[in-house]
């Protein structure tokens, strides 16, 4: 009865009141969880996107037992520490475009937040002030207020609408609307062409907003729009880096190369909070200065946390080192991509549209009310937590974003079950 009243006593993110009883997790291992009772749950989302090489990699448990057992923390402005350079010099080498400066903060929304201050005082300290910022409608940065202001303006952020700054936002480039969201961004620039600090873009996956997925040849245009106007691009890799969209950051696809970069997730190969802020050289400059009205002032009390570093280090070693890594990241797309054959051929009655990009399948589910509204979104959920998977799905688009780690046979389980409940559960309502 007392662990009954632990369990009331959080306040869990993302969870209507009334929700279904939390499922109590002893351990994790490889692609599995295993409840209170013994039974193994295939983590078929990454627990929140985050856990690229599976639960409790070894290497990784040791990086973290080793550097704990040596510095646990310190104040991260006047000292700094080995693990700290080294991971700036890995992710460096690694960014797409030519980075030169690594922030460190606590997490994907904190990451954004640092993004979008670097940007507004990259221009205050120029002496040319530009105060707007650019971004996609129905995206998602974030829920601290900075990162709140450049999301999507729904229910997530209703309560906090006068508090938000102002954005201009634009439609994503997906299929069918490439050449309007080009013309619109020209059009915008046009008008105000020193206005604009900076254009923050989720690269080719939108994820909370329903795993949109959109091609590198319609975000092309629009980059180089920006930096025709001198626009700041920020790219918010928290989701889409390490390797979620087939390549190691989704900014590789596209020519155009962003001057910032946002990540986190699994950046720590989703065993510790960790946020990188990186920033080209000549965004840097603008801040080198003796004048001390230009420095950037901001921190966290556990910025450039030893423990978590040491596990991106560890994390990041893999990418770079295991080739294997990369190899299961093109294995698990071309399953998908089969998958999807196998859904448009014979389910295309129940389904609006399936896309996949790298490790990422998504499908939309022929609903009256969809988004975050489908009324049929805890039964969904239920359904395949009764199966032994967890999937998490976005109102009425169920999606699958695995651990590079898992096997084939968890892969056959997962697309079984989503079969099933097509065949069996699901009617078009």
């Amino acid at each position: 009865k007392e662990k009954e009243n632990e369990k009331e006593m959080i306040w869990y993110p993302y969870t209507r009141f009334g929700a279904a009883e939390p499922v109590v997790i002893r351990e994790g291992y490889k692609e599995f969880l295993v409840n209170e009772n013994g039974e193994k749950i295939i983590d078929a989302v990454s627990s929140w996107w985050t856990n690229v090489h599976g639960h409790s990699h070894p290497k990784i448990v040791r990086a973290v037992s080793d550097q704990i057992a040596t510095l646990d923390h310190l104040l991260f402005s006047g000292f700094t520490h080995h693990p700290a350079q080294k991971l700036a010099s890995m992710l460096l080498k690694l960014v797409p475009g030519r980075h030169a400066k690594v922030f460190y903060s606590d997490n994907g929304s904190t990451a954004v937040e640092v993004a979008l201050k670097m940007s507004l005082q990259y221009w205050s300290n120029l002496i040319k002030p530009r105060k707007k910022i650019l971004a996609f409608n129905g995206s998602y940065h974030g829920d601290t207020f900075g990162a709140m202001a450049v999301s999507e303006r729904g229910s997530f952020t209703a309560p906090f609408r006068d508090k938000l700054f102002d954005v201009v936002f634009i439609d994503p480039p997906v299929k069918g609307k490439e050449k309007r969201s080009a013309e619109n961004l020209e059009k915008i620039l046009k008008d105000e062409p020193e206005a604009f600090a900076s254009f923050i873009y989720e690269p080719l996956v939108m994820g909370t907003a329903g795993m949109k997925i959109y091609s590198a040849a319609a975000l092309d245009p629009l980059l180089a729009l920006a930096k025709k106007y001198g626009v700041l691009c920020i790219a918010d890799e928290v989701m889409t880096g390490f390797g979620r969209t087939g390549k190691l950051f989704a900014s590789e696809y596209m020519k155009s190369k962003p001057d910032i970069v946002c990540m986190s997730k699994g950046i720590t190969g989703g065993v510790l909070p960790l946020g990188v802020t990186t920033a080209t050289k000549d965004v840097y400059a603008a801040f080198a200065s003796p004048d001390s009205d230009k420095t950037f002032y901001h921190g966290h009390s556990y910025t450039g946390n030893p423990i978590s570093i040491a596990a991106s280090v560890a994390s990041t070693t893999m990418f770079m080192s295991d080739a294997n890594v990369m190899k299961r990241i093109t294995a698990i797309g071309k399953h998908h991509q089969q998958f999807k054959k196998t859904l448009l051929e014979s389910y295309h009655d129940k389904l609006d549209d399936v896309r996949v990009q790298g490790t990422i399948l998504a499908m939309d589910l022929k609903t009256k009310e969809g988004g975050y509204h489908f009324k049929g979104r805890d039964e969904l959920y239920a359904y395949f937590i009764s199966k032994g998977i967890l999937l998490r799905p976005l109102g009425n688009v169920l999606y699958v974003m695995p651990p590079y780690c898992i096997s084939e046979a968890s892969l056959k389980k997962v697309y079984k079950a989503i079969i099933n409940y097509l065949d069996t559960t699901f009617t078009v309502s």
